[in-house]
């Protein structure tokens, strides 16, 4: 993936790709973007992002457990859970139900759309 202005453009590119209803990671981001270890630094790519002027979906990153630690970042301790729930995604006890099967992997959702584009246009 091409480096844009700064890192969190590049986080904030991947984010907007995760579909209604589904969850990734902060660390699976950082992976996907070659930064493996960096799952802090997207942390504060979506806490930055709701300054940003896009409409970035940061309620759909949490951590590797499935834990909603950046709660504390949308206006109220509820927030980020209420977005998850209109979504249709269960939260119990601050953690995401069923994590795994609505996981959402960058590196193989963004790489199968990327080979599947390519084919399209040869």
């Amino acid at each position: 993936m091409p480096l844009k202005e700064s890192f969190f453009d590049d986080v904030y590119e991947v984010v907007l790709h995760i579909p209604y209803g589904r969850v990734t990671s902060y660390g699976a981001i950082a992976e996907y973007l070659g930064l493996r270890g960096s799952a802090r630094m997207v942390g504060w790519a979506m806490n930055a992002s709701h300054r940003s002027v896009n409409n970035v979906p940061a309620h759909r990153v949490v951590n590797r457990n499935g834990l909603l630690t950046g709660k504390h970042h949308f206006g109220g301790p509820d927030v980020m859970k209420q977005l998850l729930q209109s979504e249709g995604i269960k939260v119990k006890d601050n953690k995401v139900v069923k994590f795994e099967k609505l996981f959402w992997d960058p590196k193989v959702e963004l790489r199968s759309n990327h080979e599947h584009t390519a084919e399209i246009s040869n």
